[in-house]
């Protein structure tokens, strides 16, 4: 997708607007999440790591010896949500022994996202401090973009955290904020030019050495899938994965599989 192609970039963007049965998910994802958080034991709840009342993140510890942390990042644009939503997306990772972190973070338009990136800079590094062994990231939409963030050559994160990080997996993420500057989402996020190259994965330079992997669904926004594919140009050894009958919202399920694709590609078994 180029810009001479695209007559309208809300539309671009608009997932819900092209998902038969939207507007179900919400509701399906918050009684999902709450009845996961009530029913796991082994859990700690709102631990803060900044000044403001959105900067928490949950921990859920596995059943057995954990074998490192892995950290879900979620969506919404950086514009709604928190983590109340994602809890279930926790089970694939806890079912292959890991310990699982889901940061919530300030939104648009009441902080930047760069400041965003830093808040999730953060959230992993206190978490990185209470769980010991190798850290694995992933994200979703927004989440995609900010955990493509921790590696990039100007990571927020410290070199101690960073070193512990074996792979990042950006789902349907967004890798080249430029494009987002010609829809009314810029009303909030206030991006300049500058602003969204400073924030562009695609437009930078890996810092860390690790596997990551673009993966998107198949039933995505085209401008989903050029982002992922984006990633996997111009970073070199990216994976790209474009997942069969999967749209923006669904693309997702296969975090709470054990046995699925996406969650091998995520913990390496």
């Amino acid at each position: 997708m180029t810009d001479n192609l695209v007559t309208d970039w809300d539309d671009a963007y608009a997932n819900a607007a092209h998902i038969e049965g939207a507007e179900d998910f919400l509701p399906r994802w918050a009684d999902g999440a709450a009845a996961f958080r009530k029913n796991w034991a082994s859990k700690e709840l709102d631990i803060g790591y900044g000044r403001s009342s959105r900067q928490k993140f949950d921990l859920f510890f596995p059943t057995q010896a954990s074998k490192g942390l892995v950290v879900f990042v979620h969506g919404g644009f950086w514009l709604k949500f928190d983590k109340s939503y994602w809890s279930k997306y926790a089970s694939g990772a806890l079912a292959h022994g890991w310990t699982v972190c889901l940061p919530s973070y300030d939104l648009s338009p009441d902080v930047r996202i760069s400041d965003i990136t830093r808040q999730i800079g953060s959230a992993i590094c206190l978490a990185g401090e209470r769980v010991n062994g190798p850290i694995r990231l992933t994200g979703h939409s927004a989440g995609g973009h900010l955990v493509t963030r921790m590696v990039c050559d100007d990571t927020p994160l410290s070199d101690a955290v960073l070193n512990r990080i074996e792979s990042v997996v950006s789902i349907s993420g967004l890798h080249d904020l430029r494009p987002l500057r010609k829809t009314k989402m810029n009303l909030s996020f206030g991006l300049s030019e500058d602003d969204a190259v400073a924030e562009s994965a695609a437009l930078k330079k890996p810092k860390k050495n690790c596997s990551v992997t673009a993966w998107v669904g198949s039933l995505e926004r085209p401008e989903f899938v050029r982002q992922s594919r984006l990633l996997s140009q111009t970073w070199p050894d990216v994976m790209y994965h474009e997942e069969p009958g999967k749209h923006h919202f669904d693309v997702i399920d296969d975090l709470q599989i054990a046995e699925s694709e996406l969650m091998s590609v995520l913990v390496g078994e």
